[in-house]
């Protein structure tokens, strides 16, 4: 977070015993890296199609053969999208900062984390962020980080529920950019957190406050994950197990029966069969149903974005009106919730045990 680097120079502090011309070496931290999906720089045409270009070239995205994708992708997927990805942006745009929510909010994160971290272990540990898509980018933190003097590092996927898709292309960006390096820092990836006390226990403060500020009680809590392909599940990736833990959790924590919660998977995209209910029909089939209020929440996302804020504010809250609802209460990711930061708190502790004492 800090640009300016202390090197202890020879003959002094660590390098008590080197030679003259030994090169500086700054004094040994730990860093801790909260690493979030991406976001372009801007919303014109250019710099989406840089984005999603890198973002869809993933095979953790997208896992299809490049002969058969690439062509596809970047010459009519790509002259197209970037310009209604585009608008989409630019509907929940950050106009005074010139960034998407998701930078603004992972920021926000970062220094209360910063914050909170330094008050326990001083000026032992670093913490930044980066993004596997755009920028900041994960080589360029890690690099910085090393330079700080960090030869430990925590990475943290800020996804709760592990998937190929996020936490595993977060992490393998990661190992790239290790490999780049003459002398690797020791490194731990924190695992998936869809379990823990304390984020169950801040996703059922988050409801709790919604419900209590209600007007009317709403009949159904909508709990809407990022969908996968079915295939991903029957191959072995837990993220669909574990996204329905959380609701489990969540809705016992809160003391709601069965009835009163559904878990469905958005943003569903490409002609294979994705696990559902899918939600935007799913929230249409409830107002046929004759629920006229029902509350949305989406646990997967550590960060408000593009695909709460637009998605499921304006495509997922269109469906159910249009289908007879009158009342869409949008409850917001845990962002920068203080209750959201302890949690965070917490699962990084634990991974620092052995290498970092407090004062």
């Amino acid at each position: 977070m800090v640009d300016s680097v202390v090197k202890d120079q020879p003959g002094e502090g660590r390098l008590g015993h080197a030679p003259s011309d030994h090169p500086a070496i700054p004094p040994a931290k730990v860093g801790v890296v909260l690493a979030n999906l991406g976001t372009p720089d801007a919303t014109d045409y250019w710099s989406m199609r840089r984005y999603l270009s890198e973002f869809l070239s993933d095979k953790r995205v997208v896992d299809y053969a490049n002969w058969k994708w690439q062509p596809l992708l970047q010459l009519i997927i790509l002259s197209k999208r970037p310009f209604s990805s585009g608008n989409a942006y630019k509907s929940i745009w950050n106009n005074e900062k010139n960034e998407s929510p998701l930078l603004t909010t992972t920021r926000a994160q970062t220094e209360k984390m910063a914050a909170r971290l330094k008050a326990l272990y001083g000026d032992n540990v670093e913490v930044d962020f980066c993004m596997r898509y755009g920028n900041p980018s994960t080589e360029s933190v890690l690099n910085r980080m090393k330079e700080k003097g960090c030869e430990r590092i925590v990475f943290f996927p800020l996804y709760p529920q592990y998937g190929s898709p996020t936490t595993a292309t977060a992490n393998d960006q990661a190992f790239r950019t290790l490999m780049k390096m003459k002398w690797q820092p020791y490194i731990r990836t924190v695992p998936a957190y869809f379990e823990h006390p304390a984020y169950i226990q801040a996703l059922a403060n988050s409801v709790q406050e919604a419900y209590d500020g209600f007007e009317t009680r709403p009949t159904k809590l909508v709990v809407s994950y990022h969908g996968v392909p079915e295939r991903y599940l029957l191959e072995g990736d837990p993220y669909h197990c574990q996204c329905q833990k959380t609701t489990r959790l969540m809705r016992e924590k809160l003391g709601l029966s069965k009835e009163e919660v559904d878990t469905a998977f958005q943003s569903q995209f490409g002609p294979e069969k994705w696990v559902g209910p899918q939600t935007v029909d799913h929230v249409a089939e409830l107002a046929k149903q004759g629920h006229k209020h029902i509350a949305i929440m989406s646990p997967a996302f550590s960060s408000d974005c593009v695909e709460t804020l637009e998605e499921i504010k304006e495509e997922i809250h269109d469906s159910f009106m249009e289908a007879g609802g009158e009342t869409f209460s949008y409850i917001p990711c845990l962002n920068d919730r203080d209750d959201h930061i302890d949690a965070l708190l917490a699962v990084v502790n634990n991974e620092l045990a052995g290498w970092l004492t407090t004062p």
